[in-house]
């Protein structure tokens, strides 16, 4: 298993609790981004550095994913991509997403992008708290227990 990071909008405490489990547990962790990427020294973690340009971070990550591998992203057209393909996704908020519930996640997407695209302004999720962390650790550690 490896585990992806769609790092460009991911949280910078959410990037050191993933850089403490990849040591811990051996497991490569790949950032990719559209900009240089600081991350501490370790032979478990790498960057990919992808141009600029909607979604180009995403498809790479589509493109080198494989099967039972992990995808940290708050996207959640690439979290349907990376269920369909196989792999699991986790939301840095700590919200893992399924084949059970990505279809309702991406409904609610498209609604709040549709009433965005109106002129409606429906604001932007509410800070990380200390709950999103523990879940987000918590669901990493299940998963890394399980299948790495």
């Amino acid at each position: 298993m490896k585990i992806w990071v769609d790092a460009d909008a991911c949280p910078v405490v959410i990037k050191n609790i993933l850089f403490k489990a990849a040591e811990r547990t051996c497991v490569q962790l790949i950032l990719v981004a559209n900009q240089p990427m600081r991350m501490p020294p370790s032979r478990y973690v790498t960057t990919i550095q992808v141009a600029s340009g909607s979604d180009v971070a995403d498809d790479e990550i589509v493109k080198r994913l494989n099967s039972g591998d992990l995808v940290i992203t708050a996207d959640i057209p690439l979290a349907a991509q990376v269920i369909e393909k196989g792999g699991h996704a986790l939301n840095p908020r700590g919200e893992l997403y399924s084949e059970e519930n990505i279809r309702e996640r991406l409904s609610v997407r498209n609604f709040m992008d549709g009433l965005r695209g109106s002129g409606i302004d429906t604001g932007g999720p509410p800070p990380l708290s200390q709950k999103n962390r523990n879940a987000f650790a918590a669901h990493l550690d299940k998963i890394l227990t399980q299948y790495a």
